[in-house]
């Protein structure tokens, strides 16, 4: 084992946090703990960066008129959504897609304006800054899964308009609405999974050897 590795209890919860990580979106009520959301936010805080730009910005969802007008504009993409579906419409309908209403806390995740101004591993990849900021939300939900706290990713949202509404700059992109808080139970698999929306994937059917579509043999 390498000398910078961790203690194996340390490992084991590393991965455990991984593998048991989960979209939630049912919660129950009560409120984080005092400090839980600063350390959540601490944890992303410190994600990986392209160029070091640092692109995530958190906006704190505190008045209730404005989480319910968040909650109303994801429901009204969920309809377009569905009818985006087709034939898969009426089974779409029927999953829970948000838990804005029910949770602790919803925290509205936005990439910076002028971003243009960074082009340190962004030259020919503009879209890193987005790939930086996915970063930071997954260290914000294993921060929380370690915690024992539910957290999930709503992305069924009209940028513009939740811009807008949280007064974002222009040139400014809202990426997540997320959904925070005390939870019953962990999902025993990712939701979709357990409503026979799709599966996950082996994990031989994504990883090629040299050239797309060869299969790996080491």
């Amino acid at each position: 084992m390498s000398p910078h590795a961790f203690a194996p209890a340390e490992i084991d919860g590393v991965y455990r946090a991984i593998r048991e990580r989960r979209d939630v979106r049912h919660f129950k009520p009560g409120p984080l703990e005092p400090g839980q959301l600063e350390r959540f936010i601490a944890a992303a805080h410190n994600g990986p960066s392209v160029g070091l730009m640092q692109p995530w910005r958190f906006i704190r969802i505190a008045d209730p008129a404005l989480r319910a007008q968040i909650h109303q504009l994801v429901d009204d993409e969920r309809k377009l959504t569905a009818e985006a579906l087709g034939q898969r419409a009426g089974e779409f309908m029927r999953l829970k897609v948000e838990g804005i209403l029910a949770c602790a806390e919803v925290l509205v995740v936005g990439l910076i304006d002028r971003r243009e101004r960074f082009v340190f591993g962004r030259r020919t990849m503009p879209e890193m800054d987005l790939a930086s900021a996915s970063c930071a939300i997954q260290n914000f939900w294993l921060a929380a899964r370690a915690e024992g706290i539910g957290a999930g990713w709503v992305s069924l949202f009209d940028p513009e308009r939740l811009r807008q509404l949280c007064g974002m700059p222009e040139g400014s992109q809202p990426i997540a609405v997320l959904c925070v808080g005390q939870v019953e139970e962990f999902y025993r698999a990712p939701m979709l999974e357990l409503e026979r929306w799709d599966q996950r994937m082996p994990v031989q059917r994504v990883l090629y050897e040299n050239s797309w579509g060869v299969e790996a043999t080491g």
